[in-house]
């Protein structure tokens, strides 16, 4: 058994739970019922609903892995992994960053949840 890729894919698990249940309180239900036209509107909702789709299934293959030990392109895939979860991680970092919010670190802090999964799982690469 892969530790690592265990405790990513618990960490990624949780993140995708805090994503369904706060996402859809803190962003979802707002999103749907502002003024914003439909058809952006509809494709901001797909969006969500397609990242949680991706961050379940990213935990489920970093738990199977972990429990796998030894399966071929077991690194490959979680490094791939690892290196999306950096690039989400990334993406709110530099959108938080360039808003000039005053504790800009704190304003979306959804790459606080992201960054351990890279971290675990590229370690569970290695």
């Amino acid at each position: 058994m892969n530790g690592w890729l265990l405790a990513a894919g618990c960490t990624a698990l949780g993140v995708a739970a805090v994503h369904i249940a706060g996402g859809h309180r803190d962003v979802v239900r707002p999103l749907l019922s502002c003024g914003l036209a439909d058809e952006p509107k509809r494709v901001l909702h797909a969006v969500w609903h397609m990242v949680s789709a991706d961050l379940v299934l990213s935990g489920l293959a970093l738990l199977y892995l972990s429990l796998r030990d030894g399966t071929p392109g077991t690194g490959l895939v979680s490094g791939f992994v690892a290196a999306h979860f950096l690039a989400y991680a990334a993406a709110f970092l530099v959108v938080t960053l360039s808003v000039g919010w005053p504790r800009p670190l704190l304003r979306l802090p959804q790459w606080i949840l992201l960054l351990p999964v890279a971290v675990l799982a590229a370690a569970g690469a290695a």
